[in-house]
C-alpha cells in the first residue's frame, strides 16, 4: 500500500510540476498566465485527437489495432499536446503584449474558451480511452511507471537549468523584473515575453495530456479537475523557484492521493467523508498562500504591459 501511495503521488505531482513550471516561465517574463487550466484542457484534447487518428489509422483485419501497444503513439501525443498548448497561448500573448489588454481577464477568457471548444468538437469525435495507448515505461524502477514520468522529469530539470543558467533565460527573467533596463541593453522585451508565454502554454498542454492519459479513469474530458489552478498555487507556494515547486507538487500530489486511498488505509478509522480529503489540498493552498504573502518572490514587472515609448 505504501508503495502504491508513492506511485500515485508521483502520478499527480508530475503534471502539476510541469504546469507550475510553465507558470514560472510566463511570469518570469512579465506575463501573468491564468490560462494554464485552459491550456491543459486544449493540449490534452488535441493530443487525444492525434492519438485517436493514429490508432484508428492502424486498424487491421479482425478489428485489432496494430499500434495499440506502441509507446510511440503516446510520445507523439505528448509532443502534439505541447504544440497545441503553445499555439493556444498565443491568444494570451497577443492580447497581453501587443494589445496591452488586462492579463487576468485574458487568462480567464482562455479558461472559458478551452472547455467550450472541447465540448463543441468533442460531440463530433467519439471518446478515446487511454488503454488504447501504451503510456507505460519500457523499463521500471519498481511498480507501475509511465514514460511521461521520466520524460517530464528530464524536461523539468533541463528547462529549470536553462532558465537560470543560459543567456536567453537571463534575458527572459530580466524582462519580468526590469523591462526598461533590459530594453536599454538591446533585449527585445516583446520577444522574450512571447517566448516565456509560449513555453508556458506548451508545458500546460503537456501537463494536461499527461494527467488525462495516466489517470485511473482514462477518458479525455473537458476538465482537468482544477489542476491548472492548483498548479498556479503551487508556483506561488514554491516562490517561483523550480526546486521548491517540485517539493510543493509532491506535497499536494500526496494530499490529492489521500482522497483516493483514505478508505483503504488507517484513515478509514477516522470515518471522515471522502469530500474532506478531496478539499484538503485546496484548504492547505489557501492557508499557505496567506502565510507566505509577505515573503513573495513575484517578479516586479509581472502583469505590467511594457510600452517602449513610455521609457
Amino acid at each position: 500500500m505504501f508503495g502504491n501511495i508513492i506511485l500515485l503521488t508521483i502520478l499527480y505531482a508530475i503534471p502539476m510540476m510541469m504546469v507550475a513550471l510553465g507558470g514560472v516561465f510566463a511570469e518570469r517574463s512579465g506575463v501573468i498566465n491564468l490560462g494554464l487550466e485552459g491550456g491543459m484542457i486544449f493540449g490534452a484534447f488535441i493530443g487525444a485527437i492525434v492519438c485517436k487518428a493514429v490508432i484508428e489509422g492502424s486498424k487491421v483485419d479482425g478489428g485489432g489495432y496494430a499500434l495499440a501497444s506502441n509507446q510511440g503513439v503516446f510520445i507523439l501525443g505528448m509532443f502534439v499536446s505541447m504544440l497545441a498548448g503553445a499555439i493556444f497561448s498565443l491568444l494570451l500573448s497577443f492580447s497581453a503584449i501587443n494589445l496591452k489588454a488586462d492579463q487576468t481577464i485574458g487568462g480567464t477568457a482562455l479558461n472559458l474558451l478551452a472547455p467550450a471548444i472541447v465540448l463543441t468538437f468533442g460531440l463530433l469525435i467519439p471518446s478515446i480511452r487511454s488503454d488504447k495507448v501504451d503510456s507505460h515505461a519500457s523499463f521500471s524502477l519498481g511498480g507501475e511507471n509511465y514514460l511521461s514520468t521520466y520524460i517530464c522529469l528530464a524536461l523539468f530539470i533541463g528547462l529549470s537549468i536553462w532558465l537560470y543558467k543560459s543567456k536567453i533565460g537571463m534575458h527572459l527573467r530580466a524582462c519580468g523584473e526590469h523591462p526598461s533596463a533590459a530594453d536599454s541593453v538591446g533585449i527585445n522585451v516583446y520577444k522574450m515575453r512571447y517566448l516565456g508565454t509560449t513555453i508556458s502554454g506548451a508545458l500546460a498542454g503537456l501537463g494536461g495530456f499527461v494527467y488525462i492519459f495516466t489517470r485511473v479513469s482514462g477518458i479525455a474530458e473537458s476538465s482537468v479537475a482544477g489542476l491548472g489552478f492548483l498548479s498556479l498555487a503551487i508556483m506561488i507556494f514554491g516562490n517561483w523557484n523550480p526546486v521548491l515547486i517540485a517539493l510543493g507538487a509532491l506535497l499536494f500530489g500526496f494530499l490529492k492521493v489521500l482522497g483516493v486511498v483514505a478508505n483503504s488505509t488507517f484513515l478509514e478509522a477516522l470515518n471522515l467523508p471522502g469530500y474532506f480529503y478531496n478539499m484538503l489540498p485546496y484548504i492547505i493552498v489557501i492557508v499557505t498562500l496567506v502565510l507566505s504573502r509577505n515573503n513573495s518572490g513575484v517578479p516586479k514587472a509581472e502583469g505590467i504591459p511594457y510600452d517602449k515609448g513610455a521609457r
